[in-house]
């Protein structure tokens, strides 16, 4: 019952505003439409100023940054397979292979474990 009653009141205000927006819009429209203009603004610069100070700043984390690297590696790879027509008619010299000089370094790495801290099971 306290729902009913309080879904109704809901009903009652908003019914009040929309009577109030709709006199408002055709007894003085240019203030209506100069204080809409004005809300919209303001909202819309609040929102900027938020987007930009809150938003904006954040730097993607590191395994994006890896991700997208490692897109463009293999987009750079596979493009340069890709874009060579095989022509069966023209034989070049087949041992003639261009080492690359300009080789990037590796981004995996060894890492010593702690093999020597681990129980030989089959001494047991």
């Amino acid at each position: 019952m306290g729902n009913h009653k309080s879904a109704l009141l809901v009903y009652v205000i908003i019914g009040l505003a929309v009577i109030g927006v709709v006199t408002q819009l055709f007894t003085n429209t240019a203030s209506f439409l100069t204080s809409i203009f004005t809300m919209l603004g303001f909202g819309i610069a609040i929102f900027a100023v938020m987007y930009f100070v809150f938003f904006k700043k954040r730097t993607p984390s590191n395994e994006t940054k890896k991700y997208k690297q490692a897109v463009k590696q293999s987009k750079v790879k596979y493009s340069s397979q890709q874009n060579k027509p095989k022509s069966p008619s023209k034989r070049s010299q087949p041992f003639s292979l261009k080492k690359k000089s300009n080789k990037r370094p590796s981004h995996l790495r060894v890492i010593d474990g702690n093999k020597s801290k681990r129980k030989n099971r089959a001494s047991f």
